[in-house]
């Protein structure tokens, strides 16, 4: 009986902590472990602490990137410093850079605006947005979500570029409604990207 296992319940406690994780296939996760062998394992731990102690956020964009490193996104000069891709999240910025169809800079909120979760302005990175534009920035691009929580944060940003020379637009709504980056086939973000609208 997993009752009489404390190791193993409390290392299903500790998978029950990961967000996104669907409890249907926490066994199956507790098992790949149990099933892994004593070097596997020992790998996967050094890899993940290793993450954890050489990986942090951009200072300028805030994708995750490694310490004592450039963010490659920043300091790239083939890319356009002209046009600010926002994002919400990370996966976002990877669902975009898949395409490629667009090679200007990015800038990661790290989620969007929500009351209900406790979620405001100053949680997110849309100080440091607002102070990345400046006269050399043509266009601001919001790709956030299109969701309540997306739709309000992206009018949010909207209403706090004061600067009529800078260009706001918006992904196309080729996107469907309620619907995620990340989740989204490569053909859909591009065709959404390359067909943005003004804001």
């Amino acid at each position: 009986m997993i009752e009489n296992n404390q190791v193993l319940l409390l290392f299903l406690k500790q998978l029950q902590k990961i967000p996104y994780l669907a409890s249907k296939n926490l066994y199956l996760v507790a098992q790949y472990f149990l099933d892994l062998k004593d070097q596997d394992v020992e790998q996967f731990c050094n890899i993940l602490k290793s993450l954890k102690q050489n990986t942090e956020k951009c200072t300028i964009c805030f994708v995750w990137k490694e310490v004592n490193k450039d963010c490659s996104y920043c300091v790239s000069h083939k890319r356009n410093k002209d046009i600010i891709c926002v994002v919400e999240t990370w996966r976002d910025l990877i669902a975009i850079e898949k395409t490629g169809a667009y090679q200007g800079q990015y800038h990661v909120l790290g989620g969007a605006i929500c009351p209900l979760d406790g979620i405001s302005p100053q949680d997110l990175t849309i100080n440091q947005l607002i102070n990345r534009i400046n006269h050399d920035c043509k266009e601001v691009i919001l790709a956030l979500n299109q969701t309540p929580e997306g739709e309000a944060t992206a009018s949010y940003i909207a209403s706090k570029i004061k600067n009529d020379a800078i260009k706001v637009s918006c992904v196309a709504r080729g996107l469907p409604v309620g619907s995620v980056l990340e989740s989204m086939d490569r053909l859909t973000v591009s065709k959404a990207l390359s067909e943005r609208r003004p804001f």
